[in-house]
């Protein structure tokens, strides 16, 4: 009996070893989870030069395995997120803020750890006949990511409570249909499916606006007011607490990323394209990532808003805190964020 004991406990022991480093018990192993846009970029490059890596040796933490995933949603980071499978999740903002109204005061808790890119998305569309948002009809359907819960899906619902009356915010919703960035760009771009419209970030707006039959309608901007965080980086709480290194090297480690995407585009851009495997001229990359409208940054701009939305329409049921430090970790919170 004795014995079995003392192996079980040996077995329990070599379990823990296996999810923490043995010199200081942080995790053994990171899993980071990203998408393949340019609204992702910073990620991007983080991965490819592997400066995570780089920076997790320069705290003594070399044995730290890390993984990167491609999720295709935001969906999928909460789940992994939730399961504990996943350390560091880039996404759009929206599946932050539903994730964190729920989480919020419990052992689940999430927070922001930095914005990554503020830039628009855009609604542009091959009918002729629409010019505003009140000139889609029946007959038009317009590709988001996911309907009703991608972030693009939640912008257009906040665009139709503006158009409409805040009552009216879903009265799109019957026109969506969910897509793929990629697949809602192919299918408009041919000109014979059903989907006619696309609500894209880039370079897929690029892509749609080379077709002197596509125009866009409108922009995430005009929605919000003005430029706005479209993709951000999130991590649990107890995560964040309990792996002061990690997480010091995983700052470290975005800002070099930060200052290649900054100082070094072209450089960048072609890193993306390596990743990506785009067919798109590495001119027209360094274009799109020098456009004034499309900032890397660490800085939040109007998540709020967002959140307020969709706690307006009872899609979330926590209140919205009192100030937008609230959201994130306390690294952001010297900067002029909202």
């Amino acid at each position: 009996m004795h014995k079995k004991l003392v192996a079980m406990m040996i077995s329990a022991c070599c379990m823990v070893g296996m999810t923490t480093t043995r010199a200081n018990a942080e995790l053994a192993k990171v899993v980071l989870a990203r998408q393949q846009t340019l609204a992702f970029l910073p990620a991007i490059v983080m991965e490819h030069q592997k400066l995570f890596e780089k920076h997790l040796k320069a705290q003594g933490l070399g044995s730290v395995a890390v993984q990167w995933a491609t999720f295709a949603g935001g969906n999928t980071a909460i789940d992994a997120m939730l399961s504990g499978t996943l350390q560091f999740a880039f996404t759009g903002v929206t599946p932050f803020l539903t994730l964190w109204g729920k989480t919020v005061g419990t052992d689940q808790a999430i927070r922001g750890v930095a914005a990554l890119s503020s830039q628009p998305e855009y609604i542009n569309t091959r009918d002729p006949n629409v010019k505003t948002l009140k000139d889609f009809s029946s007959k038009n359907r317009i590709a988001v990511p996911a309907v009703k819960v991608s972030t693009q899906a939640v912008f257009l619902q906040m665009a139709a409570a503006q158009a409409f009356g805040k009552e009216n915010y879903a009265k799109l919703d019957p026109l969506t249909v969910s897509l793929s960035q990629s697949d809602a760009t192919t299918a408009v771009l041919a000109g014979k499916n059903v989907v006619d419209t696309a609500f894209v970030s880039q370079p897929f707006t690029f892509m749609l606006q080379q077709d002197p039959q596509v125009h866009t309608v409108l922009n995430s901007f005009d929605i919000l007011g003005g430029p706005a965080t479209l993709t951000m980086i999130w991590a649990s709480v107890k995560f964040h607490d309990g792996n002061p290194k990690i997480y010091t090297a995983f700052l470290d480690a975005y800002k070099d990323a930060l200052d290649i995407v900054h100082q070094h585009k072209r450089e960048a851009a072609q890193i993306y394209l390596d990743s990506s495997h785009d067919k798109l001229p590495l001119k027209d990359v360094v274009a799109i990532i020098s456009d004034p409208l499309v900032t890397y940054t660490m800085t939040p701009q109007n998540v709020a808003k967002s959140y307020d939305f969709l706690h307006e329409i009872g899609r979330i049921k926590a209140a919205p805190p009192k100030s937008w430090k609230d959201f994130w970790f306390s690294n952001v919170h010297d900067l002029a964020g909202s």
